[in-house]
């Protein structure tokens, strides 16, 4: 199983994390499963940039964005070269090293 290793933010996980992933499985399904609380107001629908992450390492195996996706991280907070949805950029083979960014989108979640 490929390893996510989650690196430290300081609400949603303050020591960071390291997880394993199903393959096939979405980066945000397995932080979810794992009680990382990944925010996702469009509840993975791709409708949103609030589930936002950087592929610190491992981008490469990930498959292609979509358009939509491009267009949705086109308005993402901190956008970099490997951003991408978590909701979906589907685990492959190799090990991930992941940055959740300080902000979103929504500056003002719900449960703050």
């Amino acid at each position: 199983m490929p390893k996510l290793t989650f690196l430290p933010h300081d609400v949603i996980c303050p020591d960071g994390a390291e997880i394993e992933a199903d393959r096939g499985e979405s980066i945000l399904n397995a932080a979810l499963r794992n009680s990382i609380a990944i925010e996702h107001a469009c509840e993975k629908s791709c409708a949103c940039t609030t589930c936002h992450v950087v592929v610190r390492q491992g981008f490469d195996s990930l498959t292609e964005a979509e358009e939509n996706e491009e267009d949705y991280l086109d308005k993402a907070w901190g956008l970099e070269p490997e951003s991408r949805l978590s909701c979906q950029a589907l685990v492959a083979e190799d090990d991930l090293t992941i940055e959740i960014p300080r902000y979103t989108i929504n500056m003002v979640s719900e449960e703050h």
